[in-house]
């Protein structure tokens, strides 16, 4: 397992939130503002109908995608967790969408099952409601973390 070389010095180690706090690695914040409503120029979604795919977090699956919402400035995905959350479904804005991969299916997330277990419950009839977009939305932009570049000088493999 990575971790941090706890006798490394801070100069040894590149800062991972570059780009006034947004991020540039991989599992990151985006490159820029993060705007949970938007998919990323490069997670591969191009305006494909997402139902039944599988939804990877970064520790493991969360189950299959209900439904798929590509409104401009609106998009998200619905994920039916099945077993995982004892059969509830969850909202996923379309900012951690990570990329897709439509050869097997999948749609990685840069969440963890925790955080997405921990996001404010969805609610079927409040998709289009603005306080609790407001609410989802916040959630997820406060959720990134400061994570290490794989390869960064400090890191132990």
């Amino acid at each position: 397992m990575d971790r941090l070389d706890p006798q490394a010095t801070p100069s040894q180690i590149p800062d991972p939130m570059p780009l006034g706090g947004q991020g540039a690695v991989v599992g990151g914040a985006p490159a820029g503002d993060f705007d949970p409503w938007r998919y990323r120029d490069d997670a591969g979604v191009d305006g494909v109908n997402l139902a039944g795919y599988r939804v990877e977090a970064t520790d493991g699956g969360i189950g299959k995608i209900d439904s798929a919402n590509h409104e401009l400035d609106g998009s998200y995905l619905v994920v039916d967790t099945g077993p995982w959350i004892f059969g509830k479904k969850v909202m996923l804005p379309a900012g951690v969408v990570n990329h897709v991969d439509h050869t097997e299916e999948k749609v990685y997330v840069d969440r963890s099952k925790d955080q997405i277990k921990e996001a404010p419950e969805y609610d079927d009839t409040m998709t289009g409601d603005v306080a609790y977009r407001d609410e989802l939305g916040s959630y997820y932009g406060g959720t990134y973390g400061t994570p290490v570049p794989p390869f960064a000088p400090g890191r132990i493999r």
